[in-house]
């Protein structure tokens, strides 16, 4: 069984501090956290900047804007109609919300699931990156590195085998998170399975 502390170390030793997720804002990284679906973190940027340079980084501003422009403005990242829709819901949730990051995980995670177009992993960052509080993300890198191990099973067990294993630390969680994701990007994408750093045994 991999030890979940030993292989924080030897991704922290590899790739060192991430200082992720980028955002100036808490409602910046719920943004980013819808976009980033099924798509690359540098679409995102050319995203988030669009939307910016147009005022429409609040969730006033933004629950206000005409939906064909922020179809525009975050065309890069595909699923571009879908996506818009979607922000300018979640937006028109936080300004009738406007104390939503500040509710107990529990209850913040519950009532994210419940907006279109949020799963478990967007949920999960917005709670983690947006609220700072301690609820680990699992992503496709995470799956794939576990099942290289030969651990599988739903998203709440992956979850569950990390937040069992570690101290309920908000910073930890976050790094933990990007580094696996940088491991994933230098590795598992560029097919480096021969080089793995992880111990299968540990």
């Amino acid at each position: 069984m991999l030890n979940m502390i030993k292989i924080y170390d030897i991704l922290f030793e590899e790739f060192g501090h991430q200082q992720w997720w980028p955002a100036e804002t808490p409602f910046e990284v719920v943004v980013g956290a819808l976009l980033t679906q099924q798509t690359r973190w540098e679409n995102v940027v050319v995203a988030i900047t669009n939307l910016k340079a147009h005022g429409l980084m609040t969730p006033e501003t933004l629950a206000k804007a005409d939906i064909g422009l922020i179809e525009e403005y975050v065309h890069v990242t595909g699923f571009y109609k879908q996506k818009a829709e979607r922000l300018s819901l979640i937006s028109k949730h936080f300004v009738a919300n406007p104390r939503i990051l500040q509710k107990p995980v529990a209850l913040l995670r519950k009532e994210l699931l419940s907006l279109k177009g949020v799963g478990n992993e967007t949920a999960d960052s917005i709670v983690l990156y947006a609220a700072n509080k301690p609820k680990f993300v699992i992503d496709a890198y995470t799956t794939r590195m576990l099942k290289c191990a030969g651990i599988e099973g739903t998203y709440c067990q992956l979850q569950e085998l990390f937040e069992s294993e570690l101290p309920q630390n908000v910073e930890l969680f976050k790094e933990y998170h990007a580094l696996i994701v940088e491991y994933g990007k230098n590795f598992c994408n560029k097919k480096r399975c021969n080089e793995c750093l992880l111990p299968v045994d540990s």
